[in-house]
């Protein structure tokens, strides 16, 4: 780990100030990610800014929607009351996401910033073009059972790795950041990005930006929500397939359906066209096959990830009846 610089910010405005004439420098709150990568030798950060002591932790109702400050820790999200009421999609992805002793520390702006990455990121011996643009993917001819199988490039096949990202892409959560010239709002769905010829970049985020919070409209997805995880051990582990499933629903009649996949794509994967063909039928398993056969169109596997596949539509169906209260 190299030396760096280190300072604290009280403020967004002196955050945002505190990058802005630094090319190589990076907020830190929990440091779950970055720490990580910085002992590996993997990010080396010329300066360290800490926002621990910017006011964004809290979570409130406002105008139609709840707002959760950047800063607001992911086991406090989980249980808030809010949150376990009115969108326990949220509650329950967090839950199923990483240890107890790393969601006391993570903060939602950093599970939004973690890297997208497999074991081909984190071994320098290897090539990934995520860490050393052109060097290659080690992941394409290589060992590639955690991989994608959506929106993928010969650049980089890796998978993102939140729960709590699929839960808020499902949600239509919307971003609000801040920069220099003030603040914006990026849809949650344009906010990180597919790998195409620039692998390194995981997001739109600008490099003298800040995530402030995350804002989720109201809906009536709270009776009939479900998230739906499968991976190798019952904790600490990055999902094989998983899915976020909420219905709106009106006796068995879907009125309204939310969809959204990990651990099959470089980004949080929305099923749009899924949700569309759910609406107005019955609640039933063939609805549900039917829709997660439109989900998996496009879908390409690679030597070791082929079962997905077949993994990804069980995992719709099993959400999707869940949701519905059909087991």
């Amino acid at each position: 780990m190299i030396q760096f610089q280190y300072e604290r910010a009280a403020t967004t405005k002196a955050a945002v100030s505190a990058l802005v004439n630094s090319s190589n420098a990076k907020f830190i709150a929990g440091g779950t990610n970055l720490v990580d990568l910085m002992k590996r030798n993997i990010t080396a950060p010329t300066k360290l800014v800490d926002i621990n002591q910017v006011p964004l932790k809290d979570i409130q109702q406002q105008n139609g929607k709840i707002s959760i400050g950047a800063l607001a820790l992911n086991s406090r999200v989980a249980e808030h009351k809010l949150i376990i009421e009115k969108h326990p999609l949220l509650s329950q992805a967090l839950n199923a996401g990483a240890s107890p002793q790393i969601r006391n520390m993570a903060t939602v702006g950093g599970n939004m910033m973690q890297r997208t990455r497999c074991h081909y990121f984190y071994d320098t011996a290897l090539p990934c073009n995520k860490r050393e643009p052109g060097s290659g993917c080690g992941a394409l001819e290589g060992l590639n059972r955690m991989h994608a199988v959506f929106g993928t490039s010969e650049q980089c096949i890796a998978v993102h790795p939140s729960d709590m990202c699929v839960a808020l892409v499902a949600l239509d959560a919307t971003v609000l950041v801040a920069g220099p010239k003030g603040e914006r709002r990026i849809p949650f769905e344009e906010f990180h990005r597919l790998p195409g010829k620039q692998p390194e970049k995981d997001n739109t985020l600008q490099n003298n930006e800040m995530i402030v919070s995350v804002e989720i409209p109201d809906n009536a997805f709270s009776k009939n929500s479900h998230y739906m995880k499968v991976r190798d051990r019952a904790s600490y582990a990055f999902a094989l397939v998983s899915v976020a499933a909420a219905l709106n629903m009106d006796g068995k009649i879907i009125k309204e359906a939310r969809l959204a996949m990990g651990g099959v794509a470089h980004k949080p994967w929305r099923l749009k066209e899924a949700e569309k063909a759910l609406i107005g039928k019955t609640a039933s398993e063939e609805t549900f096959r039917q829709a997660a056969e439109i989900a998996m169109q496009g879908a390409k596997a690679y030597k070791y990830n082929a079962f997905k596949l077949k993994l990804g539509p069980n995992v719709i169906v099993e959400a999707l009846k869940n949701a519905a209260d059909l087991v």
